[in-house]
């Protein structure tokens, strides 16, 4: 896939991830998470083709977002900023660019879950028009038992007339 790089003011670029980046997306991944997905898992996203993003400064891996596009849909299913470098940003601009390439693959909706202690997380969806539809009860591990999910969505319709994009 080809995906043009960006360089901001601040030197982050844009790009493909491969399968060749799982032990830099673990780097990450690790950090951010107390129960992380596997390196198996991500070789899988990206050996069948899901889209795949990640953000650089240099050499380092400071976010991603694996994204399954299929029949009209996006599925985000892991966007993570290394806890580094939060707050900067980074999230809302690699999440923008996700869904714009989503719906360069016809996605016309995205969907997504996310924590409900996850509230930096609730509030860069909702600021960009992900509503809640529904909960999934005890979806994420936590220590001492599992935590439900939000599922949101969002239509992807109207990209432009969403804030902050």
């Amino acid at each position: 896939m080809a995906v043009a790089s960006y360089s901001g003011a601040d030197s982050v670029k844009l790009r493909a991830l491969a399968v060749t980046d799982v032990p830099l997306i673990m780097t990450v991944e690790r950090r951010a998470y107390q129960f992380p997905w596997t390196s198996q898992v991500f070789h899988d996203c990206l050996r069948c083709g899901h889209l795949a993003l990640g953000l650089e400064q240099d050499t380092e891996l400071l976010g991603y977002c694996i994204t399954s596009v299929m029949v009209e849909t996006a599925h985000i299913l892991n966007l993570c900023i290394d806890p580094g470098y939060q707050g900067r940003g980074l999230g809302r601009r690699l999440l923008n660019v996700t869904l714009d390439m989503a719906c360069g693959r016809g996605a016309k909706e995205a969907y997504l879950e996310v924590r409900p202690s996850n509230q930096y997380a609730l509030c860069l969806y909702t600021s960009l028009g992900f509503r809640e539809i529904g909960r999934r009860k005890r979806y994420y591990p936590m220590p001492g038992g599992r935590e439900d999910a939000i599922v949101m969505a969002l239509s992807l319709l109207k990209r432009d007339d969403v804030a902050g994009h």
